[in-house]
């Protein structure tokens, strides 16, 4: 067996579908986000502007954050030294945990190393550990949602996405002695839609089912004190378990799940994503947990990151450019072809300064790949207007089809 020409031909398959993922060598200029340097295909670096980020708030660049991570390297040195049960569980951890079931209101939260391994360890472990259990999955989902409800082993329904009245089909079909839980998102960050987080609660309640949401585009971004669309919506007591990220609104790294107390201790003691792993460095918690409590008594950035978006978005709509509806911070551009987002992508990047990513499947189905753009805090109308003309003069150069305005 070849296994060279094997690994070879499945790059081929990517190039020929167009969808070959090209990571982008840039570094990112502090305290001046979106303004970035790009090391790819010049000689040195060139000054760009980045729009893909999901460092919404730019909270990676805050003051506040910056510091205290320096003041925790400084205290306590680089990592954590291990797992949480052998070393690894610092002062910084158990702080950033309380503030983190407070954000959501729960009695307790439990720190992962990412938001994929939240969503993967918690789900896989729930699955496994409740009899019976069935997990309805909106078909949405983030794959490490999905991912978790493979590994649980436990049986799934797929509900189409957002679609209630096929969610409680599902529900009423099923034995209403089996364990159930709902797995759904509040904010759905290629499309940019929300769910109707109290409609999935009600009919919870009615077929005795508990519910995991993942905020993770949502954490930071809504609610009084950034605690998403379920704080928002005063929907927080409602869910069972609350999952966020630390790496995008929070601008560092690293994921969460809230709950009660008893759900914490279970999947702390039985998820292996959490027991088998070397525990965040406490300097990245403490960034987190400077800019979890800045958020929590801050709107100023997600005032700002809204207004930007909304601009863009009637900015696109007024030239003619296929933005999708959106009710959300994020600003998806239709383009429906793999090979031409790369292209407009491509041609932003080398001609006008401008980095977005192609989106491609499979993190969205086949025909409807996009640009996805997630404009912040600073940017401001000068460089939207800037990305508006160079969006217009390219869907001219490639002949492809303007809207009329409204």
């Amino acid at each position: 067996m070849n296994y060279n020409d094997i690994f070879a031909r499945a790059i081929d398959r990517l190039h020929e579908e167009g969808r070959y993922r090209v990571f982008i060598d840039i570094l990112r200029n502090r305290g001046a986000f979106p303004n970035a340097r790009c090391f790819a295909g010049h000689n040195g670096p060139k000054p760009i502007t980045v729009w893909c980020s999901n460092d919404y708030l730019a909270m990676g660049q805050h003051p506040k954050v910056v510091e205290a991570m320096e003041d925790a390297l400084h205290d306590v040195g680089a990592g954590s030294g291990g797992t949480r049960n052998i070393g690894g569980n610092t002062h910084y951890h158990i702080d950033l945990e309380h503030e983190l079931a407070d954000l959501h209101g729960k009695d307790g939260a439990l720190l992962f190393t990412s938001g994929y391994i939240s969503n993967e360890a918690t789900l896989g472990t729930l699955g496994k550990l409740l009899p019976n259990c069935i997990i309805y999955s909106d078909e949405l989902n983030h794959a490490s949602m999905i991912a978790g409800i493979r590994n649980s082993g436990c049986e799934k329904r797929v509900w189409r996405h957002n679609d209630l009245a096929h969610l409680e089909e599902l529900l009423a079909a099923d034995d209403p002695d089996a364990a159930k839980l709902i797995a759904f998102e509040s904010v759905y960050s290629m499309d940019g839609d929300i769910a109707p987080i109290h409609a999935i609660c009600d009919l919870a309640d009615k077929y005795n089912a508990l519910t995991y949401c993942d905020e993770v585009h949502a954490v930071g971004m809504y609610g009084p004190r950034g605690g998403g669309i379920s704080d928002r919506d005063e929907a927080a007591d409602r869910i069972t378990i609350i999952e966020g990220t630390l790496g995008k609104a929070f601008g560092v790294m690293g994921g969460y799940i809230a709950a009660d107390k008893n759900i914490i201790d279970v999947i702390r003691s039985y998820a292996p994503g959490f027991i088998f792993t070397t525990s965040l460095s406490p300097v990245l918690v403490a960034g987190v947990l400077a800019s979890v409590r800045h958020l929590k008594s801050s709107s100023v950035e997600r005032d700002a990151q809204q207004e930007a978006a909304a601009y863009l978005k009637q900015s696109f709509r007024d030239a003619g450019l296929p933005v999708m509806d959106s009710t959300t911070h994020i600003v998806p551009l239709m383009v429906g072809d793999p090979v031409r987002a790369k292209k407009i992508s491509d041609i932003l990047l080398a001609e006008y300064g401008v980095y977005v990513q192609p989106i491609n499947f499979p993190t969205v189905p086949r025909g409807t790949e996009r640009l996805r753009f997630t404009p912040g805090p600073a940017h401001d109308e000068a460089m939207m207007r800037e990305l508006t003309e160079a969006l217009v003069e390219i869907w001219d150069r490639l002949e492809l089809q303007l809207q009329k305005a409204a």
